[in-house]
């Protein structure tokens, strides 16, 4: 796929910012974690993912902060298809997949998923943010496909 056909503005919460110029501003993982911090901030650690999650779309929301929510990505074998491989927590701005977590430890198992995942919705930045670290900055996982 040469852009990610599964998503577009009618699938978003928020209307989409303007395009930006240079693939440096197109990185929104600044606005990103700045929203899961202000969720950690209220929240605290020890609730479930799904909690995070919905207080996690709140806080996009109001910071019109474009994403779509469980976003059904679909997977091809020898250009045939799958149907859904995989459900993305989060695409943020039609460029970053947020993948929310509440465990002890983030595991390699945990990283090479993302990975695998931008690699199926042709994306090139994920985040792995896991809301049982405080604090949260270290709980958080930039993860790069084919920069």
């Amino acid at each position: 796929m040469s852009s990610p056909e599964f998503l577009n503005a009618e699938d978003a919460e928020v209307p989409q910012r303007a395009q930006r110029n240079s693939p440096v501003e197109n990185d929104f993982s600044h606005e990103i974690i700045g929203a899961a911090l202000e969720v950690q901030k209220a929240l605290g650690t020890g609730l479930l993912e799904s909690a995070y999650s919905a207080a996690f779309a709140m806080e996009l929301a109001e910071r019109e902060i474009g994403f779509a929510q469980e976003v059904a990505i679909p997977g091809f074998y020898k250009n045939r298809p799958l149907g859904v491989a995989f459900r993305a927590d989060f695409i943020v701005e039609n460029s970053v997949i947020v993948e929310i977590k509440a465990v002890d430890m983030v595991t390699e198992l945990h990283r090479a998923q993302l990975l695998s995942y931008l690699r199926m919705a042709n994306l090139k930045l994920g985040l792995l943010i896991n809301f049982h670290v405080f604090p949260l900055v270290k709980g958080v996982h930039r993860l790069a496909n084919k920069l």
